[in-house]
């Protein structure tokens, strides 16, 4: 497997052929977006990569397609380009019916509901099948689902395999069943998207893990390799970079050892 960190939240994976893009985001730096309920981000940072030095997709992960710096207007622009998109249940509903040059066809569309899944025929010859599930996600705290919309994470396996390839967290606060799924996977890389969301208007409300509810996570999941994403680029990530660098300093070797870091636009092999 080979991971390239293209800022925010958007990672592409390279899995036995497989190209994976984890949640589209390619933007200009410079921008307010408003997520609603007088909520709102500005991107900071642009794409480490460009949208056309990227190449082909064969899948992108939208954990979900609401709130911009998960699917901003290049990102979503590119969807109908990929050959297939997995995201929630009402985000395919929205998808389908998009603008034109932005709406993804329903053959190429594929909605889940947590534990859901789908499995994925190869692209080319000589590529296993994948099979996608949805994991829990909730994108705040209690009861806040109506107002926040939904979020899935992903777990990804070859087909036949019990082993989870990879575990893209999605945007979650940590939670109880986010703790029990993280028990019952097997996982070999677990992609975590943290920073700390909070709003002026919302308090001390968290949306996302900070840096220590990650490393309870990669505690918990034990996973061979914990990578991190979705903690730089926006003016909301208020624990950041340096909340997720501090947590991981002062964590146990059976956390601190499994941390892998992605500079921005490298690819790593892991």
């Amino acid at each position: 497997m080979k991971l390239t960190r293209i800022g925010g939240p958007t990672v592409l994976v390279e899995l036995d052929g497989w190209r994976l893009l984890v949640d589209p985001t390619f933007d200009p730096a410079g921008r307010h977006y408003a997520f609603g309920w007088g909520t709102g981000s500005t991107k900071t940072r642009g794409p480490a990569i460009a949208l056309d030095d990227l190449g082909p997709i064969d899948v992108a992960l939208v954990s979900h397609d609401h709130h911009a710096d998960n699917l901003d207007d290049a990102g979503r622009a590119m969807l109908p380009s990929a050959g297939a998109v997995v995201t929630t249940v009402s985000g395919a509903g929205r998808l389908a019916q998009g603008a034109p040059g932005s709406r993804v066809p329903g053959d190429r569309l594929h909605g889940l509901a947590t534990g859901g899944s789908v499995t994925l025929p190869a692209p080319r010859p000589g590529l296993p099948a994948l099979v996608i599930a949805a994991t829990p996600c909730r994108h705040g705290p209690p009861l806040t689902r109506p107002i926040v919309g939904d979020v899935i994470g992903f777990a990804v396996r070859r087909q036949g395999e019990e082993q989870v390839a990879l575990w893209v967290t999605g945007d979650t606060v940590l939670f109880e069943p986010l703790r029990r799924a993280a028990e019952e996977l097997s996982i070999d890389v677990m992609l975590a998207n943290v920073g700390g969301v909070r709003f002026g208007v919302t308090g001390p409300l968290r949306f996302t893990m900070t840096g220590r509810d990650a490393v309870e996570l990669v505690g918990i999941a034990a996973p061979r390799v914990a990578t991190f994403a979705h903690y730089d680029g926006w003016s909301h990530f208020v624990d950041g970079e340096e909340g997720l660098r501090d947590a991981i300093d002062a964590s146990a070797a059976s956390v601190h050892d499994r941390a892998v870091w992605l500079a921005e636009g490298v690819a790593l092999e892991v």
